[in-house]
């Protein structure tokens, strides 16, 4: 995985390694939401899959379904996510689809046993509150 910034509390100004928490607490789940100071078009999903952290844009590019929601499933040795609503389908590490549809992924990485992605903006398990999104 590739090393960053180390930036914990990050601005919106360029991209940042952005501290998401302890890994053996983000690898209790096998998918969750975080949400970014930007608001809810710059969400991400944060899987974690056969022991190993990804991370993409939270909403389908076809249609906007919540990804996190999705069923993953391995196929001739690459991790997907299904979206719910129309069954577009996902390379984790990739983000293109069997479609021409493709979604952002972003970079992750494991450093002191805390899990890092890198994003444009500051990102939170917790929505932000009003006042602080910008």
């Amino acid at each position: 995985m590739a090393s960053g910034s180390g930036d914990e509390e990050g601005n919106t100004e360029g991209v940042s390694w952005r501290l998401i928490g302890p890994a053996s607490e983000l690898s209790k789940k096998r998918c969750r939401l975080m949400y970014s100071c930007l608001g809810y078009d710059s969400d991400v999903c944060l899987f974690y899959v056969k022991g190993e952290f990804f991370a993409m844009d939270a909403r389908c590019s076809h249609s906007g379904g919540p990804l996190c929601e999705g069923d993953i499933e391995e196929a001739d040795g690459v991790l997907k996510v299904f979206c719910p609503w129309h069954d577009y389908d996902f390379d984790l590490r990739t983000g293109r689809s069997g479609t021409s549809l493709q979604q952002q992924v972003y970079e992750v990485k494991l450093e002191d046993s805390n899990v890092y992605v890198k994003h444009a903006s500051r990102l939170s398990l917790q929505p932000f509150p009003a006042d602080q999104k910008s």
